[in-house]
């Protein structure tokens, strides 16, 4: 490895797991990574991950907590190959709130705004911000970096940001987010490898995965997305209902149900693996014969060709679909689904380039190029972590 002079760490806390990547290089053009990981089920039963060089090695772990998984984790740095002595730490922060709309470095000042809008991401902030706070205290010392899902959408225009609410105090924080920016920024920053000058047409990106999302960019900018206020919204996912009335969440209140009962039946129990009572999973339900998995899958299906026309109205047009997230990247036969529903805007599927997983699955006769492109939100925190280290 290089000199740690260059050793970046990028960190995913999530609620029972820590993901993790160690890139090392001097500069943007240089970074290079070197292995990545996952402690996953913290405080029970898990295990400790790690790729490398094309291969895999897991060991069973139990860790209490993510300050134990963060420890147990650089016990196991100090003893990889070469110095590993880090210059910092960028972490992936699922909310910037209003203030922030660029990757900054972690203050008591930062820390203490990000707690404030835990309410806004109930589910993802405190597992995000707890990585922060386990590392300060094993390495207060340590540089770290906050990159924010949030900020890549803060160039839509102001009529696509606000919700049709009264001006009210209370109502202040209430506007469209938009998340999946670390994602949508990496396949932006690649657009032109893939596409040309076509890049900076009329792009709709597909993230789909065990969350879900799109987005319009034109420019190589968002300009409209299908999660709002949080990550629940926009079209259905794994374990997520995706938009919903919200009278919804009313009646359900008056049935008598809880606060934290709904929030669990809308994050944890719907989507994918509510509607099928089968799996999150959409391999599983491929290969099931059952209709309820059927089903499941055309809703996903119909619901995000229904943004796809959405985005492409908001853009005026659409020159080019991208597919990305594990989903988007691995999926022939969701990506091939809804390249039918979306023939009415002039793609036209090669069927046997999206069979081979290729670069570009649409024909040349098609009016929309469509591309399957791996995203890589740790190279795009690698990346912010260096530029904010040089601010």
């Amino acid at each position: 490895m290089a000199s740690g002079a260059g050793n970046l760490l990028v960190i995913n806390s999530g609620s029972s797991s820590l993901k993790f990547s160690l890139f090392t290089g001097g500069d943007q053009n240089t970074l290079q990574e070197h292995c990545r990981g996952q402690l996953s089920g913290i405080g029970q039963a898990g295990s400790f991950r790690v790729s490398e060089n094309g291969q895999t090695h897991e060991t069973a772990i139990t860790v209490k907590n993510h300050e134990q998984a963060l420890s147990t984790l650089m016990t196991w740095l100090s003893g990889y190959p070469g110095d590993t002595a880090l210059t910092a730490v960028g972490h992936r922060i699922v909310h910037g709130g209003t203030r922030f709309n660029t990757p900054v470095m972690v203050t008591d000042d930062v820390l203490h705004y990000l707690n404030t809008l835990t309410p806004l991401a109930p589910n993802h902030l405190p597992a995000n911000l707890s990585g922060i706070t386990a590392l300060q205290a094993l390495q207060p010392e340590l540089a770290q970096v906050a990159c924010f899902d949030t900020a890549f959408h803060t160039t839509r225009a102001e009529v696509e940001q606000h919700f049709a609410l009264p001006h009210h105090e209370m109502l202040d924080d209430v506007r469209r987010y938009g998340f999946h920016g670390l994602s949508y920024e990496y396949i932006a920053s690649v657009l032109p490898d893939h596409l040309g000058e076509t890049a900076y047409g009329k792009i709709i990106v597909a993230h789909l995965g065990h969350g879900a999302s799109l987005c319009a960019m034109h420019q190589r900018h968002s300009v409209a997305t299908t999660m709002t206020f949080t990550p629940l919204d926009g079209v259905p996912m794994g374990t997520r209902c995706g938009s919903i009335d919200p009278a919804v969440v009313l009646y359900l209140q008056e049935q008598g149900m809880t606060p934290q009962a709904i929030s669990d039946l809308l994050y944890f129990e719907s989507g994918l693996l509510g509607v099928s009572g089968i799996s999150d999973d959409v391999r599983t339900l491929l290969d099931s014969e059952r209709p309820e998995a059927r089903f499941a899958i055309d809703l996903f299906v119909h619901h995000t060709v229904r943004a796809i026309g959405s985005l492409a109205a908001a853009l005026g047009g659409i020159d080019a679909l991208v597919f990305t997230g594990g989903i988007g990247e691995h999926s022939m036969q969701i990506r091939s689904a809804i390249a039918t529903g979306c023939r009415w805007l002039g793609l036209e599927l090669d069927e046997t380039a999206n069979r081979q997983d290729a670069s570009c699955i649409s024909t040349p006769a098609s009016q929309v190029e469509t591309r399957v492109i791996p995203t890589n939100e740790e190279l795009m925190i690698a990346r912010h972590t260096l530029a904010a280290l040089s601010r």
